[in-house]
């Protein structure tokens, strides 16, 4: 389904859904589910990658005083290594959709793929930069993982995770590689499974 960005779809009390975090090897994967108000219209909304942390942080607080509704979700860690970080994601966007206060005719998905939900939905691809819903999603989403991950770079020191916020750059994989793995790490991950089986085989080898 393509579309423009059309602030009609506003009117219709559609909820836009978005995920932060199926990349990085450790943390949650974080979603969110925005029905706007369309008498309440809300300047400069886009998709969050494409914003200043700055800008992000003042859409962040705007978007959950001004939207009809908006639910942030999460799966954990163990339920993305016990279920797989695709499913995981399912099911932390039907979490965020069910946590509406506000029950939605249509849930617009970004990406090319839906979550199982109790009300229509359909898939937008790149629909954090076409339907406000979806990208006021993408700001709660985002804005509220990268608060979860500053917090804990000050549990796990070294990492660098307010930085890179747990994705897998050169630093973070040297610090693992040094440090270790952590719980907040994704053990199905490879960079991280990889590490484990070989200090599993190096304990072995003793």
């Amino acid at each position: 389904m393509q579309l423009g960005l059309d602030f009609s779809l506003v009117e219709a009390l559609v909820a836009g859904v978005d995920e932060v975090g199926r990349g990085p090897l450790c943390g949650p994967v974080v979603t969110a589910a925005v029905i706007l108000d369309p008498a309440r219209p809300i300047q400069g909304l886009n998709d969050s990658k494409k914003l200043s942390e700055a800008r992000r942080e003042r859409l962040f607080d705007e978007i959950r005083e001004k939207a009809l509704a908006w639910c942030i979700a999460r799966a954990e860690v163990e339920e993305i290594d016990r279920l797989n970080i695709l499913h995981a994601t399912m099911l932390a966007m039907q979490r965020a959709v069910e946590g509406l206060a506000v029950t939605p005719k249509l849930a617009l998905i970004d990406g090319n793929r839906c979550p199982r939900l109790a009300v229509p939905a359909a898939p937008v691809v790149k629909g954090d930069s076409q339907v406000p819903a979806i990208a006021a999603a993408s700001i709660l989403a985002k804005v509220s993982r990268d608060r979860e991950m500053c917090e804990l770079d000050r549990l796990y020191p070294g990492y660098g995770l307010a930085g890179h916020k747990g994705y897998p750059t050169p630093t973070h994989l040297a610090a693992l590689q040094a440090l270790g793995v952590t719980p907040i790490h994704r053990r199905s991950f490879a960079p991280v499974r990889r590490l484990l089986e070989a200090a599993q085989a190096a304990t072995f080898s003793i």
